[in-house]
């Protein structure tokens, strides 16, 4: 990786847009400042623009994580999109795999394509499986196709011909004629270079559904910061790196889960930073908590499920569960207590924010002592502990109408929820969570980590210096970067010998391609490459990612996958052929680094010493009440409530927190 960038005296700002909160981090050359701010789910980027103007901020470069994709997919409000593809392959989009996610449902359901059966054309052309044209194009029917796309409404449209990325010419062509009708155009051999036709149809459609959207967003966004001087803006993509916001918006699939990558990022880095990079991360903001298994190394997959919606983009492994400060407690059709997934959001919020009815588990928190009014976001934002009292009390008649246990019993189901997803990411795939410690950040994320971590058995938690804003930290140290990948079906046998002079051909076009792309965006300096390959064994219908640092020969491939096999599956087969699927090569500009000692310049230490109060752990006990900012080298055993401007940290009863050299908190049982 590129060594990263010293920030100088460049102004940066990363900003992550959750669910409830717009999270600031601002490098102003000197020193580091956050800030959270209520969203704006109606126009993401009003919070970040006006949070701005009213921090006085004023930032040259800016990195920003967008959820807009992600709500455009779940939500179902995209494009009006239309989709071209080769004769007879226009069901490929509802017939799918075949897959049924849940096995034994009597009644199966799943969601319906992004782009319905009437919005769904066929065009007479065929690309062989080796890349030679069988059937020429028909422009005039092109053009037909395109008059009835226009006649009913289209707004986008995907174009998805079998085997285009062996030979784009025919998609180039449709493109072309679409495009020329100013129609939002997506084509499969740009989006997803790749074989299996349902996956790259079904990315290309996405991409298409959300890009109209992603467009209008950042051309508003844009729009604002360069009111009064030019402003570069960088959005973040799910697999960890950072593009360009015109890259962002013709390939907005992307994007889908940047917000939590740049959490990942943070939080690895973090863990990095401190000597632990064995770590699970978990990040609990106000709509959901993500988690992640960081086993000395970001873990990368490349297929994912967005809504229903398969998405088939390389993204750092995060595993999301719909429990956050805003996730809303309410009784099933049994009887029994659920916390999530539905949340109150930023309008109208947890009941506590003065605008929500509905009990949360904020407000559960407040009901119970932990989160105290005259702490909360530094003082900045009002809590309503009656309003939250009453919200709570709507649930209590089967807890004898006991407000505390009530409280007490949201706090231990949503707990529950996020226990079973850190079981999913270590338990389920052969790992001890004892042996980890877990990284704990978001708004919420340290009201919470040393629970669960108790539950699993983990002896020790971190909470970095800027929890509740690392998700905007990590955008901000994210290096820029550009995937190029191209599919091939490439034959490595046995008695195969010397270099592969057609693999070393593709990946020097990569290579090219990705400075070039890198260099377009003005990023020349530091530049790495990264070369991989997706590989398999002649007859298996899957393939692993495996790096490719050394010579592109024959036994250096055959080594590699076996090497990568032997430790996934536990056996290789060394007589067979290998089959190289997929060339990868990933171009990377170092990011920035602005260091761990976050200066929390909001949040005086000195302002407030420390006092007492009632708050409910196993049972109500007198726990101290500290600034955070304000810890010795000593730290302080709990019970013990530990503010800042970005969260709160609990440390319960049989823990002990101490603050690092590096600024991490680290936390560890004492009983």
């Amino acid at each position: 990786m590129a060594a990263r960038r010293s920030p100088g005296k460049r102004r940066l700002l990363g900003v992550d847009v959750g669910g409830t909160f717009t999270d600031f981090l601002y490098w102003d050359g000197e020193r580091l400042e956050v800030a959270k701010r209520p969203s704006t789910p109606q126009d993401p980027s009003r919070a970040v623009l006006d949070g701005l103007a009213a921090l006085g901020w004023a930032p040259e470069e800016v990195v920003h994580g967008s959820t807009v994709a992600t709500n455009t997919l779940l939500t179902r409000n995209g494009a009006k999109t239309a989709l071209i593809t080769t004769k007879g392959f226009r069901d490929t989009l509802v017939i799918g795999r075949q897959a049924r996610p849940h096995l034994y449902a009597l009644h199966p359901t799943r969601p319906d394509p992004l782009i319905p059966d009437a919005m769904r054309f066929e065009v007479d052309e065929r690309i062989s499986a080796d890349g030679r044209i069988l059937t020429p194009l028909d422009e005039a029917a092109v053009q037909v196709l395109l008059d009835r796309i226009e006649r009913r409404g289209a707004e986008a449209v995907a174009v998805c011909t079998l085997f285009s990325f062996l030979n784009p010419e025919h998609e180039h062509r449709i493109a072309g004629a679409a495009e020329a009708r100013g129609l939002v155009t997506s084509v499969s051999h740009v989006v997803l270079p790749e074989h299996r036709e349902y996956e790259r149809m079904s990315t290309t459609v996405a991409n298409a559904y959300v890009a109209p959207a992603m467009s209008r967003y950042l051309t508003r966004l844009e729009k604002g910061l360069n009111a009064a001087r030019p402003v570069r803006l960088r959005v973040m993509e799910s697999n960890g790196g950072s593009v360009s916001a015109e890259r962002a918006r013709t390939e907005a699939v992307r994007t889908v889960l940047s917000g939590p990558a740049g959490g990942v990022m943070g939080a690895f880095a973090a863990a990095v930073q401190s000597g632990r990079a064995n770590v699970l991360t978990f990040d609990m903001g106000g709509t959901s908590a993500d988690v992640s298994l960081c086993p000395g190394r970001l873990l990368e997959g490349g297929e994912h499920s967005v809504g229903g919606i398969p998405i088939k983009t390389h993204a750092l492994e995060v595993h999301s569960v719909g429990a956050g400060g805003g996730s809303i407690a309410w009784f099933d059709g049994g009887g029994a207590l659920r916390v999530g997934p539905q949340s109150a959001g930023a309008d109208p919020g947890p009941a506590a924010y003065g605008r929500g009815a509905q009990p949360t588990v904020t407000d559960a928190h407040i009901v119970l002592g932990r989160l105290r009014p005259q702490h909360f976001l530094g003082g900045a934002m009002p809590l309503h502990v009656d309003r939250a009292e009453r919200a709570v009390a709507t649930l209590a008649g089967p807890f004898d109408s006991d407000v505390v246990r009530t409280a007490q019993a949201i706090i231990a189901v949503v707990n529950a929820n996020m226990v079973r997803a850190l079981r999913v990411i270590s338990v389920e795939r052969g790992h001890d969570p004892a042996e980890f410690a877990l990284l704990a950040f978001g708004g919420a994320g340290p009201l919470h980590a040393c629970d669960l971590a108790q539950q699993l058995g983990i002896p020790t938690v971190l909470i970095p210096p800027t929890p509740g804003v690392l998700s905007a930290a990590g955008m901000l140290q994210a290096d820029v970067t550009k995937d190029e990948v191209q599919g091939m079906l490439l034959a490595v046998s046995a008695e195969a010998k010397g270099a592969l002079p057609t693999l070393a051909a593709c990946f020097a076009e990569l290579s090219r391609r990705a400075r070039s792309a890198l260099a377009a965006d003005g990023y020349t300096r530091g530049v790495s490459l990264e070369r991989a390959a997706d590989l398999r064994y002649k007859g298996q219908s899957h393939e692993l990612t495996v790096p490719l640092h050394r010579a592109l020969t024959a036994a250096a491939i055959r080594g590699a996958l076996a090497q990568a096999h032997q430790q996934r599956f536990g056996h290789v087969d060394p007589s067979r052929t290998v089959e190289v699927v997929v060339a990868r090569v990933k171009a990377r500009a170092p990011g920035f680094r602005v260091g761990s000692t976050a200066g929390l310049s909001r949040d005086n230490p000195s302002s407030g010493g420390a006092t007492q109060a009632a708050v409910v752990w196993e049972r109500p006990r007198r726990t101290q009440i500290r600034k955070r900012a304000g810890l010795g080298r000593g730290g302080i055993a709990g019970p013990a409530v530990l503010t800042q401007l970005d969260t709160t940290t609990l440390v319960p009863p049989g823990w002990r927190a101490r603050p690092d050299a590096q600024g991490l908190l680290i936390l560890r049982r004492t009983a």
